[in-house]
């Protein structure tokens, strides 16, 4: 039998509010097993609300300015799904859809069951800072027949030489990003979109992240990837007086950016396989000058701490640099690209090991940037012509998205785009 979720008033009882905590259960359990169990009105009474922890209390916003899932800290687990739209559907079917998704998004970001069915999965959790983002890709446009509305922006990625995409794995008309501190709750809100879709939009991928856990450490540091390397030190801060400008679309989009994009940003997003076998063979040293970095800090090979600037001129004893002319810090550097910056928030994925024994392992490389040009492009071309990376990862595929600003109260997002 299907759960039925709970419903408390018009808006429906919080997850955290139904069952409590793991926590609060056990904690029940001890007491009532000390005291030879409990009878009568006692054990009739609804055991009071317990708080949860602090990685269940965190909660993501659904209106603002900006979707959430771009600033928002990395998550522990992802879910990232694109999907195309049903044959015959159109403008009016995308817009009912994109009202159901916010209403869904809305609901389970604030640690709410989702409208409608709910399956149940996530009742007893909290929010988990829960963060669901969508985005249109360019094919979007011509089924909406929107494309006076596309941005130039969305124009397809240039062909790298160390591509090896798989069509069926990339792009799509429409995209969304899932990120969680619980991997139950995620995955509650991927089955939940999915469900929304109804016979409006059918998946055409589907690819699961993950990241270190939220107090695995003893205090917030930037996470590694899985050849254990500290990965994404350089990322801009939103404390900088420039970050909008390279992440987001300004409230007032200059000349040539549509009116619904104020407030979004564009998603580059790509499956990156590691070489993980060939990798893990390299001495330490050898590994080190790949990157540019040391391997335990993430400091520059040049000296200092993991946020010391590279010093890109710095030579050792016999005249050689000490940070090699095709280390990948070296090439992706800011100061290296005109200042060219996007800010970098991937997930690690694994999906098995293959007949030949080799782990199906590697990065989802997802980033922002408010001009994909001037953001990820000019870096991955460079990147392309000599990093010494390359020979160690395989780009299998690649989607790029249009990510609208947040929604306004009493909004879905996507609205400004879908109405006008």
């Amino acid at each position: 039998m299907a759960p039925v979720a709970p419903t408390e008033g018009a808006s429906g009882i919080s997850r955290r509010r139904l069952l409590g905590t793991a926590g609060a259960a056990g904690a029940t359990g001890l007491a009532l097993g000390a005291v030879g169990g409990a009878t009568g009105s006692a054990a009739s009474r609804p055991a009071p609300a317990t708080a949860l922890t602090t990685i269940g209390t965190g909660s993501v916003p659904f209106h603002g300015a900006h979707q959430g899932g771009i600033t928002t800290p990395a998550h522990a687990s992802a879910h990232l799904v694109a999907f195309d739209l049903a044959p015959g559907a159109g403008r009016k079917e995308a817009a009912a859809l994109l009202r159901r998704w916010s209403a869904s998004a809305r609901a389970m970001m604030a640690g709410e069951p989702a409208t409608g069915d709910d399956t149940g999965i996530a009742l007893d959790a909290g929010p988990s800072s829960l963060a669901v983002t969508f985005g249109f890709g360019r094919t979007f446009f011509d089924r909406t027949d929107l494309t006076g509305q596309r941005p130039e922006a969305l124009d397809p990625l240039p062909a790298f030489s160390s591509d090896h995409l798989d069509a069926n794995r990339s792009d799509g008309d429409l995209w969304i990003q899932i990120g969680s501190d619980d991997a139950l709750v995620a995955f509650h809100a991927l089955r939940t979109l999915q469900k929304d879709a109804g016979a409006a939009a059918g998946v055409r991928w589907q690819m699961n992240g993950f990241n270190r856990s939220p107090g695995a450490t003893p205090h917030p540091m930037t996470s590694r990837n899985l050849m254990g390397q500290i990965d994404g030190t350089r990322n801009p801060k939103p404390s900088e007086p420039d970050f909008d400008q390279r992440i987001f679309v300004p409230a007032n989009p200059p000349a040539g950016v549509p009116d619904w994009m104020a407030g979004g940003s564009y998603a580059v997003v790509r499956r990156i396989r590691m070489l993980l076998d060939d990798w893990e063979k390299l001495p330490l040293a050898k590994q080190e000058k790949v990157i540019g970095r040391r391997k335990s800090d993430g400091a520059p090979l040049t000296g200092g701490t993991e946020t010391t600037l590279l010093d890109l001129d710095k030579r050792d004893a016999e005249g050689n640099l000490i940070i090699p002319s095709n280390a990948h810090a070296r090439i992706t550097v800011p100061e290296a690209n005109g200042g060219a910056a996007m800010l970098r928030r991937p997930f690690s994925f694994h999906d098995g090991i293959g007949a030949d024994g080799t782990p199906d392992a590697g990065l989802l490389f997802v980033c922002w940037q408010a001009d994909p040009l001037k953001g990820f492009v000019p870096v991955q071309r460079k990147l392309d012509r000599g990093d010494a990376l390359s020979v160690f990862i395989r780009h299998e595929s690649s989607g790029l998205y249009a990510v609208p600003g947040g929604a306004r109260q009493g909004e879905y997002v996507g609205q400004r785009l879908l109405e006008s």
